[in-house]
């Protein structure tokens, strides 16, 4: 049998576990130009919850009724695609369910088979080998830009995104500044991740922090939680300032509408003629080649490191995504569904 986690209802409150079942249906049969695919691992990322809404995020909401969306690397089971054999290891939208059907009819997003660049675990084509990873490589490099000792600030630095968006802009020879949820996660950021400085945003003097670390101001902003936290940021621009506005997790789970909860002065953009640019990964699927060949680089020469927070089981997929947002992982959040086949 097949488990799967079908959406019941939309989310009303922080908390999804009752807003999905989870449900065993038979093994789907595969039919000409499909590929049966068995979930091994399952990327839970912010945007998981956008698709709970009825918010329109560069994809369309998961209906009600559907089964729950989700990216993931998988080992295809049968074929009867050219381009997949038996034993290929593939990424995609797996969804959250032990197997699914590569369908590019179908599928939202297509599949693909993987193999990695460099001597990395298998999950490293989830986080900073993945889509993880090249979102932070498009937001840095073609938005952000930060030059040799300018001051990056990086929201949610100790997520996948962010940790990876810190290293590439110390890469660049940037000053880089955390932000994270506890002082733990903040020593993290600096002893492991190489980070010039973190604030913990939960110390109620957190804007005096941020202040004492940015004394020359901030000339970029990669912003990826919004609310409270991007109005800070932003007053402390300098003039000519970039902003990388890659995600809005704060707003996340109350999203009925995309307005941030806490109004950003967009006097100061002006006054300080700030850029502001937002971009999708998805939409730069031909960028991809490019930012795996520069990250793996990264990889080899050691300026690049990675955590992982691994959680055991399909069944645990709602808790995973309730830990996200309760800020309790450090760098990718990823759920172990099966062990691959050799």
């Amino acid at each position: 049998m097949n488990r799967r986690y079908r959406l019941r209802r939309r989310p009303e409150s922080s908390r999804v576990e009752a807003d999905f079942e989870l449900v065993e249906e038979p093994i789907p049969e595969v039919g000409p130009g499909q590929a049966l695919v068995r979930t091994l691992w399952l990327s839970i990322d912010p945007s998981n919850r956008i698709w709970l809404s009825e918010v329109d995020y560069g994809l369309p909401p998961v209906p009600v009724g559907s089964v729950m969306r989700g990216l993931g690397i998988g080992q295809v089971v049968e074929s009867q695609r050219e381009d997949m054999s038996a034993g290929d290891l593939v990424s995609g939208p797996t969804g959250w369910a032990d197997y699914t059907l590569a369908d590019d009819q179908v599928n939202v997003l297509p599949f693909s088979v993987v193999t990695s660049p460099v001597n990395a675990p298998l999950t490293a084509l989830l986080g900073p080998l993945g889509h993880t990873g090249i979102t932070a490589y498009l937001g840095v490099h073609d938005i952000g830009k930060p030059q040799p000792g300018e001051t990056m600030v990086i929201s949610a630095a100790a997520g996948a995104v962010g940790s990876v968006a810190g290293q590439i802009g110390k890469a660049r020879g940037a000053r880089v500044v955390g932000i994270a949820g506890s002082f733990q996660k903040c020593r993290y950021v600096v002893d492991e991740l190489g980070f010039d400085a973190c604030i913990n945003y939960k110390d109620p003097h957190w804007r005096a922090h941020l202040e004492q670390a940015t004394p020359d101001g901030i000339d970029v902003d990669f912003e990826n939680v919004g609310g409270q936290i991007m109005e800070q940021v932003v007053d402390r621009l300098n003039v000519g300032g970039r902003v990388v506005l890659c995600g809005l997790m704060s707003e996340y789970t109350t999203l009925g509408s995309s307005r941030l909860q806490h109004g950003v002065d967009v006097a100061q953009i002006m006054i300080k003629r700030a850029h502001i640019g937002s971009f999708l990964v998805l939409d730069n699927a031909d960028r991809f080649p490019e930012a795996i060949e520069y990250l793996s680089g990264l990889i080899e020469d050691g300026k690049l490191t990675y955590d992982e927070t691994v959680i055991d089981g399909l069944e645990r997929a709602p808790e995973a995504l309730n830990q996200m947002f309760a800020g309790s992982n450090t760098g990718k959040l990823l759920i172990k569904v099966a062990e691959r086949c050799v």
